[in-house]
């Protein structure tokens, strides 16, 4: 069994309040949980409107499996055109 942790730090230049940065949120967090078994949280930067870190977490039989669902969670983050990744760390257990 191999567990996969995945913390983004992520930008978003266009948002004005945290309303507007929540509603950037949702869509990614919502698109994640409808097409991948990842769990995911905002851990930091949760005051900030430009700003936030979320981690992904996913348990699988192979790092494979692991590196797969992780990366998808990654083209759903960079298909968003109002974010940019500032910095990416992957651990495994």
């Amino acid at each position: 069994m191999i567990i996969g942790l995945r913390t983004v730090e992520i930008f978003i230049p266009l948002s004005q309040s945290l309303k507007e940065k929540r509603m950037v949120l949702r869509r990614i967090k919502d698109r994640v949980k409808s097409k991948l078994n990842v769990s995911y949280a905002e851990i930091d930067h949760q005051d900030k409107w430009q700003r936030t870190c979320l981690s992904f977490v996913t348990v699988a039989n192979t790092r494979l499996d692991v590196d797969k669902r992780l990366e998808k969670v990654m083209e759903i983050i960079l298909s968003d055109d109002r974010v940019q990744i500032l910095e990416v760390e992957s651990d495994y257990l």
